[in-house]
């Protein structure tokens, strides 16, 4: 029998969404039963092996590796799940947005209280992804077809929408599980 695909990743967050995906404790067995993980770092596949039923984003673009890797899992996922506040709102990284990026990278490199850099250089090097001048949510870059805030959202959130979402069944979440107050 084929199983569904799943696929997770994170881009600019603190990789607390995947903690709470491991959250879901044994029942993290039964979702083995229920699925193939694809690309993630879950199974530590790191490339698509083909279409994927859903896919998982936590975090943030702020750079231009991040803007495409949401677009390759838009690519290859038949649906595309935001988790969390990075991914669903910016997040922690956004509050960078309120700062020109020239200003913040000055503070980072050359002018913060603890710097010691005396070549005065601001890290160029091709290797490193180019940043974004600000950090986007992924609903602004890509089409999101779910969201599940949270920081991190947690495990029962996850673990409802999921199997929802795997049998067929509507993802109607009750109010104690998205609420955050």
């Amino acid at each position: 029998m084929h199983k569904p695909k799943l696929a997770t990743t994170s881009l600019a967050g603190c990789f607390g969404c995947h903690m709470s995906i491991l959250d879901i404790d044994e029942r993290i067995l039964d979702l083995i039963e229920l699925v193939d993980f694809d690309k993630s770092p879950i199974d530590d596949k790191k490339r698509f092996t083909g279409e994927v039923d859903i896919g998982i984003i936590e975090g943030g673009c702020c750079n231009e590796e991040n803007v495409h890797v949401l677009q390759d899992f838009r690519n290859h996922c038949k649906i595309l799940i935001s988790l969390g506040d990075c991914a669903t709102m910016g997040g922690i990284p956004a509050m960078r947005n309120t700062v020109p990026l020239k200003e913040c990278l000055d503070e980072a490199y050359l002018n913060g209280p603890s710097v010691y850099n005396p070549s005065k250089i601001i890290p160029n090097d091709p290797e490193i992804p180019l940043l974004l001048n600000r950090v986007f949510p992924c609903h602004e870059v890509v089409k999101i077809d779910y969201f599940l805030p949270g920081c991190p959202p947690p495990a029962e959130t996850i673990w409802q929408a999921l199997t929802a979402l795997l049998t067929n069944k509507p993802l109607e979440l009750p109010y104690e599980l998205i609420k955050y107050d």
